[in-house]
């Protein structure tokens, strides 16, 4: 700053002094205001904001806690053992190491039902799903069996709930109340991994995925079945278009109605078809021979029967494997329940279905069923009858050849007999006829060795 003229600030001197003040009011005023902008920026949070946050938080926290409660405690998955038991108060029998031979089946049903009241009357009640006898055997301690066991729960309880089934088994078969003893010369309750399982299960005859429903309904027009429940189940088809059902007995065996081929005998016709669905079908086979029984006459209802070859087998899968063939000297009493299914008719006339459908239906004395004013004695010996006589469940046409089975044993399923013929769809007084199965055992064999 240059110094003072008569008393007089220079021009000079008056611009530093503005610019000094500028510079002064700048300085502190701008600070001053420093606080009224954060104010601004604070009031911005108002409540109904700071409110939407903390809902969204605790929302996402919720869908957190929510799926992992699902995972740890819903989301359960199959686990199976296998465990090694002996029975010293039963002789091993050659015939037990038969498939179907009625002292194996018998056997097997007491073992199965001897663990399965076990586990049914215990703490894992509410995991244990069934029990599968995988063989019989000899050994110097006497009768030896191993036996599959399914569970089902979430992964995080792997080791207790194995450790429970032990000392379940442990405290039930060491008393003196069971006729199965725990082999201990073998490690007990092996893992064993889900391929594994179910290429041993698949293996086996007669097992279905998922319990069949309790539904009363006849197929016409019945309920849907649930996916690979009756995974035996074919479509005998030409051109596509569904005719007959069939059984699947071998990887290449279907047992069906011999008056399915009256008008087409030539098997380069048919095709066979699988899975739940007729559109798609899970898998397709062409047909290489077709057996019917040499009794049989068309329009008739005596030996109504027949074996179609398939032209290559089919892959046993959870979807598609066979249903068990009753030994020859089974017998089925009347009122048990049975299931029919097919892809017949919904009622008489009607369009055919194109998801399989099921029905439980009951046996019938073929005395009740030869009554006048029910068939007249039209009903052999060769024939089940099955349904009820007030009518309402029944077959249907385009349900012929297919399988009508039992439980013989806890989710067992066994072939009694073949949709063969009945008048109308689930009338009064007139149920269901079906070629006895046991009746021709013998022939079964001796056309298909099985």
């Amino acid at each position: 700053m240059t110094p003072s003229v008569n008393g007089y600030v220079a021009l000079d001197q008056i611009q530093d002094l503005h610019e000094l003040c500028n510079t002064y009011y700048h300085d502190n005023y701008k600070g001053l205001q420093m606080p009224a902008i954060l104010n601004r920026r604070t009031s911005s949070w108002r409540p109904w904001k700071i409110a939407l946050i903390i809902a969204a938080v605790v929302f996402v926290l919720a869908i957190i806690i929510g799926l992992l409660v699902y995972f740890l405690a819903y989301d359960q998955k199959s686990h199976y053992y296998q465990a090694s038991f002996q029975i010293p108060s039963i002789e091993y029998n050659p015939d037990f190491s038969v498939e179907h031979s009625k002292s194996g089946t018998n056997l097997k049903q007491k073992i199965n039902s001897e663990i399965n009241k076990i586990f049914q009357r215990s703490s894992l009640n509410h995991h244990y799903i069934k029990s599968h006898v995988v063989n019989l055997r000899s050994s110097n301690d006497g009768l030896k069996t191993d036996v599959l066991l399914k569970f089902q729960f979430t992964s995080n309880n792997a080791g207790t709930i194995k450790r429970q089934a032990y000392d379940i088994l442990y405290q039930k078969l060491k008393s003196d109340e069971s006729f199965l003893k725990i082999d201990t010369s073998l490690p007990y309750l092996r893992d064993v991994n889900k391929v594994q399982a179910e290429h041993i299960l698949n293996s086996y005859c007669g097992i279905g995925r998922e319990s069949p429903s309790s539904s009363m309904d006849r197929i016409a027009p019945g309920v849907e079945a649930k996916e690979a429940a009756w995974p035996w189940q074919a479509s005998l088809q030409i051109d596509g278009i569904h005719f007959c059902g069939a059984s699947l007995i071998s990887k290449e065996w279907l047992l069906t109605a011999a008056h399915c081929f009256d008008n087409y005998k030539n098997p380069r016709l048919w095709m066979a078809s699988f899975g739940t669905t007729l559109n798609p079908p899970l898998m397709r086979r062409n047909v290489q021979s077709i057996i019917i029984h040499e009794n049989y006459a068309a329009h008739k209802h005596e030996d109504d029967i027949a074996v179609v070859k398939l032209a290559a087998p089919v892959i046993f899968s959870d979807d598609v494997h066979r249903v068990c063939l009753p030994d020859a000297t089974s017998e089925v009493l009347p009122k048990s329940k049975v299931f029919v299914t097919g892809w017949g008719a919904l009622k008489k006339n009607g369009p055919f279905p194109n998801t399989l459908r099921e029905a439980q239906v009951e046996i019938i004395s073929n005395d009740v069923c030869n009554q006048v004013t029910v068939y007249g004695g039209a009903v052999s010996s060769g024939m089940i009858c099955a349904g009820y006589l007030k009518g309402g469940q029944d077959a249907c046409e385009g349900d012929s050849g297919g399988p009508l089975v039992i439980a013989l044993d806890r989710n067992i399923w066994y072939l009694i007999g073949i949709v063969s013929w009945g008048i109308d769809c689930g009338k009064p007084n007139k149920p269901g006829l079906y070629t006895k199965v046991t009746r021709y055992r013998d022939w079964i064999k001796s056309k298909t060795n099985i």
